[in-house]
């Protein structure tokens, strides 16, 4: 079943329940889903989904951010939204996980005291392995630490 089909279902038993607050939700994912299907102009595959999801927790998270602390009712909506959205994707790597498909990329590579020169090839090689797993930013940073000098 594709996830723009499981999000609707989602949204049907949360109507059902008449829990608004998570149907507002999972309506407006829901949106996000088809627009991206539409500009498409075909059906999204999960990892395409995956990355409409993820854009959508980024900027409900922005939002949060953004919030003023007296604004208490759009700081819970944006909770809430959040905690709906990660439901419907695969949870991203710790940054413990990431070191280890870096340790497993540097032996594949035979780099034991890798520089920043490296970077690009091992960047070649590890992002294929984390891609909508991980936050590149989180990769880049833990990858970062490992080069010396």
């Amino acid at each position: 079943m594709a996830k723009v089909d499981i999000v609707r279902a989602a949204m049907i038993e949360a109507m059902k329940k008449g829990d608004k607050e998570k149907k507002d939700a999972l309506s407006m994912l829901l949106g996000a889903l088809k627009n991206a299907t539409i500009d498409k102009r075909a059906d999204l595959t999960d990892e395409e989904s995956d990355v409409v999801i993820r854009k959508e927790i980024k900027q409900t998270m922005e939002t949060l951010e953004t919030t003023p602390a007296d604004r208490a009712a759009v700081i819970e909506q944006c909770k809430l939204r959040i905690s709906v959205y990660e439901t419907f994707v695969p949870k991203m790597m710790t940054v413990d996980e990431i070191k280890n498909v870096i340790e497993q990329v540097l032996a594949e590579l035979g780099l034991t005291e890798p520089t920043a020169k490296d970077k690009g090839k091992i960047m070649k090689v590890l992002m294929p392995r984390v891609k909508g797993k991980a936050d590149g930013k989180v990769v880049n940073e833990t990858l970062t630490g490992y080069f010396k000098g």
